[in-house]
């Protein structure tokens, strides 16, 4: 069955990637963002492109791919926002003393 990932997904799943909005200059960089993080933590076993695009309803392998390796956005900045997120999360936050080498 195919998911339509903004109308699948929990409020807090949109709430959570509009924490990276700003990471992302177009729309469409934003949508497939969540379309490929939906596809990620969807039920599927198999997590590439293609069948990450057969099992989302606005998913296209084309598009997908073109996000993943062609669009201009910056791995490294996204990466730098999942930290912060992650660190300012109290389910997720690491203890400084365990890793004082990380960020």
């Amino acid at each position: 069955m195919k998911d339509h990932v903004p109308a699948a997904m929990p409020q807090c799943f949109e709430n959570w990637c509009r924490r990276f909005d700003d990471v992302f200059s177009r729309q469409k960089q934003r949508q497939e963002f969540r379309i490929y993080l939906g596809g990620l933590l969807g039920e599927s076993q198999r997590k590439n492109l293609s069948q990450l695009a057969m099992n989302t309803v606005d998913g296209a392998y084309n598009s997908l791919r073109h996000f993943l390796t062609l669009a201009p956005w910056d791995e490294q900045e996204l990466n730098n926002r999942r930290l912060e997120v992650m660190r300012a999360c109290r389910q997720t936050k690491l203890p400084q003393r365990l890793y004082p080498n990380c960020g």
